[in-house]
């Protein structure tokens, strides 16, 4: 029963993140950068701080690693890091763009298609397998895309953007294993807000005066951010990423059942089918971990 505690962290991080447009929605009124400068300069405060204040040792070990290894493999930490700053800020901004000014449907699809898509791409630059199965899955996952786009070509086109920075971050970060994970988000998040910083001025609207906004704002970064990240760092102690991974799809579904029952955003029989298709290749692509869960709850009731 010790282990339920790091799925019940994973499965709340999740699910808090598939409420995400109830952040969003009520600011869609400003433009989509002025929401990722603040976002990103905030978010900078609060983990520096989390990380200085509570984390001191912590940062220090890591500091005395970095200095111990090879000038090579310091730059390949650089590289990392800054490389992923600027994949998951692209996708930040593409994301609150999408949210806000295309549907709330193609935000929830993309990731819905970023797990296959992260795992296709892991195939072709990590040399990772795929089982038989698993390509099955691709390809019902792309019948399902090529349905959604005969609908609508910008969701899925938008949705493909999306979906491809979070899996290009996510492959990136899968050789970024020698420092903590949360000193390597703050990192990458400082080095994104200094290189925002001089454009700010340029590209940023008038500072926002209305409460409302800086009410979202701090739910963006405290309830959207922080928490679920702690959540997720949590979790990870004890449920293994295959399991973390299955419940990525929380998200997009609750994403989707917003669209449609929250916000009543128009949903065509086409649409249906595609998300259909798309919830079947989850289940085909995960079979494998699925059926072994299933033989451990049975071993376990026995």
């Amino acid at each position: 029963m010790r282990i339920n505690k790091y799925y019940l962290a994973a499965l709340v991080a999740f699910v808090i993140w598939g409420f995400f447009s109830l952040a969003l929605k009520p600011i869609h009124h400003y433009p989509s950068l002025d929401i990722l400068f603040y976002r990103v300069f905030l978010s900078v405060i609060l983990i520096s701080s989390i990380n200085l204040i509570f984390r001191r040792t912590i940062l220090k070990s890591n500091w005395e690693l970095f200095k111990s290894k090879p000038i090579t493999e310091r730059n390949k930490i650089i590289r990392v890091n800054i490389g992923g700053g600027l994949l998951l800020t692209a996708n930040w901004f593409i994301f609150i763009y999408v949210m806000n000014h295309i549907s709330v449907k193609a935000a929830s699809f993309a990731y819905l298609v970023c797990p296959i898509l992260t795992t296709v791409l892991a195939f072709l630059i990590l040399k990772e397998k795929l089982s038989k199965w698993q390509w099955i899955a691709v390809g019902i996952s792309v019948l399902g895309c090529v349905l959604l786009s005969f609908n609508s070509f910008s969701d899925i086109f938008y949705s493909l953007i999306v979906a491809l920075t979070y899996a290009l971050y996510l492959i990136s970060q899968r050789t970024n294993t020698e420092i903590d994970k949360f000193v390597a988000l703050n990192i990458q998040l400082l080095t994104i807000g200094v290189l925002l910083l001089p454009f700010y001025p340029k590209f940023s609207g008038p500072v926002p005066t209305e409460s409302l906004f800086y009410t979202c704002l701090f739910f963006i970064v405290v309830l959207f951010t922080i928490i679920p990240l702690f959540l997720n760092l949590f979790a990870l102690k004890g449920v293994n990423s295959s399991t973390v991974g299955i419940m990525l799809y929380i998200n997009p579904i609750l994403n989707f059942l917003l669209a449609v029952f929250y916000y009543k955003e128009e949903v065509t029989q086409i649409q249906m089918i595609s998300y259909s298709l798309i919830l079947i290749s989850i289940i085909v692509f995960n079979e494998k971990l699925i059926f072994r869960r299933k033989l451990n709850t049975q071993s376990v009731s026995e």
